[in-house]
């Protein structure tokens, strides 16, 4: 599993080798033929221009007695414009053979001039033309208002109108446009920097007076940096760290705020495989995305991280698109209420790196995530129980088994631990709890980190031949 977050540990995955052509590829240009310029990615469309592959040419020497030359017309001329036929200079021709400025003609030579007589409109028909004109306009004019539509606006091609938009447009409150404008307000972006670099990720308002709550790899090392937090209306503040988790992957800011507007946290046990849901965040630093899709699958075992900065997660799954800068995003349920926080999406066999969306997102239920943040605020810390036994890394058989020996600074069963007072020895297999089969080391961990310290399970617990149900009561995992 690969980190949310577009701060992951991994480096930034190198370029990609060039593929090959196909065989059926047009030839690469010539290196001498020029190339349009390269368009950067996401970039505004740009003006449409046309650009001479030949150089400047001047023109060319007319024949001697020829006319001269007009300047070229533009290829490109604008639609509806002007059509120059003599060139921009040329003056226009008026009605008696003159130029239309009042300039005289020379007449060709070896021709004589003739002078023709100008014809005027007598007064008796210039008032009757005035009166026709004048009803030609009223006519015209009644009969715009009975072929126009209502609103004034002529379809010219007989294409239907749409009818003008209201001024403001509802939507349904649990349709997704309707989801996201009432959630949007609560969630935020994080610029992270740190000693080794920047990254940035998402989160949301948890209460008004100023507390955020994200994902711990999204601050993790901001100690030594700082946080800026960037809200929906584009006010940023800056943040400090309350308290922060790996277990759990849980991390509380602190801005100096009031009259914020914080988000609503669900039930995750009552969400079921199906149900709609909507992803919030800022995915690749692109604030205010919204996703949507289902819940995929229910406590799916999820490791984020590695080594001993892992979190074990009982993980909520969807098909909604998450991507590096979505962690700590809310993940949201129709009614508008965070069930729960984006955090890892799945790595395709045998990369180094993570990918982007493939459709196998998943998320911290919010119930957790309730618990680990109340933890967080009040004692800047939080805690995950245990049942007190280490589990045999090599064993491939059914269910789990507890470690067959002590190990170094660690024992196979913590004496007056949960498990061991529940009388399960080393070597014994755990085949289910609650009811609910394990078959991997992580399915048993997640599920009992999903509980709360006190928390009693069902374990069944296989002894050489023997089965039997057991009571584990939860305690908290050692300082």
């Amino acid at each position: 599993m690969s980190d949310g977050g577009s701060g992951a540990v991994a480096g930034p995955e190198p370029h990609p080798a060039p593929e090959p052509r196909p065989a059926d590829a047009p030839p690469p240009p010539h290196p001498g033929t020029p190339q349009p310029a390269p368009v950067p990615l996401f970039a505004a469309p740009s003006s449409y221009r046309r650009t001479a592959d030949a150089p400047d040419v001047g023109p060319a020497e007319a024949p001697r007695g020829a006319a001269p030359a007009h300047a070229p017309t533009a290829a490109f001329a604008r639609p509806g414009g002007p059509h120059p036929t003599a060139g921009p200079d040329a003056p226009s021709a008026g009605p008696d053979g003159g130029a239309a400025d009042g300039t005289s003609v020379a007449a060709a030579p070896g021709r004589p001039t003739r002078r023709r007589r100008r014809r005027t409109l007598s007064a008796a028909w210039v008032a009757p033309l005035v009166a026709l004109s004048v009803a030609a306009g009223f006519l015209g004019g009644l009969l715009g208002d009975r072929v126009l539509p209502d609103d004034g606006r002529r379809s010219d091609a007989g294409l239907p109108v749409a009818p003008a938009p209201a001024a403001h447009v509802d939507r349904a409150p649990d349709s997704v446009a309707g989801i996201a404008a009432g959630v949007l307000p609560s969630v935020v972006s994080l610029e992270v920097t740190t000693a080794d670099g920047a990254g940035s990720g998402s989160g949301f308002v948890l209460r008004q007076d100023g507390y955020v709550l994200t994902n711990n790899h999204v601050v993790e090392g901001a100690d030594g940096g700082s946080i800026v937090v960037q809200f929906a209306d584009g006010t940023e503040l800056p943040g400090t760290v309350v308290g922060a988790t790996g277990d759990y992957d849980l991390a509380v800011v602190k801005v100096e705020a009031t009259g914020l507007t914080p988000a609503a946290l669900g039930d995750s046990d009552t969400v079921v495989v199906g149900d709609p849901v909507v992803a919030i965040g800022a995915p690749l630093g692109l604030v205010g995305t919204v996703t949507s899709g289902i819940v995929s699958a229910l406590n799916r075992p999820v490791v984020a991280g590695d080594g001993g900065d892992a979190a074990f997660i009982n993980a909520i799954q969807t098909d909604a698109a998450i991507n590096p800068g979505n962690s700590g995003g809310p993940l949201v349920n129709a009614q508008g209420e965070v069930v729960g926080i984006n955090s890892a999406i799945a790595q395709l066999p045998g990369r180094l790196t993570g990918v982007g969306s493939i459709g196998l997102g998943f998320a911290i239920p919010s119930n957790q995530a309730r618990r680990t943040a109340e933890q967080l605020i009040e004692t800047g810390t939080a805690t995950y129980p245990v049942i007190g036994v280490a589990l045999e890394p090599g064993y491939s058989g059914e269910g789990v088994q507890v470690a067959v020996q002590d190990g170094p600074g660690t024992a196979a069963v913590t004496r007056n631990g949960p498990a061991d007072l529940a009388g399960i020895r080393r070597g014994d297999v755990i085949l289910a709890i609650d009811g609910r089969p394990v078959t991997a080391s992580e399915e048993l961990i997640v599920t009992i980190r999903a509980r709360e310290v006190g928390d009693t399970v069902v374990l069944r617990v296989r002894t050489g031949d023997d089965e039997r149900d057991v009571r584990v009561r939860l305690q908290a995992a050692p300082d």
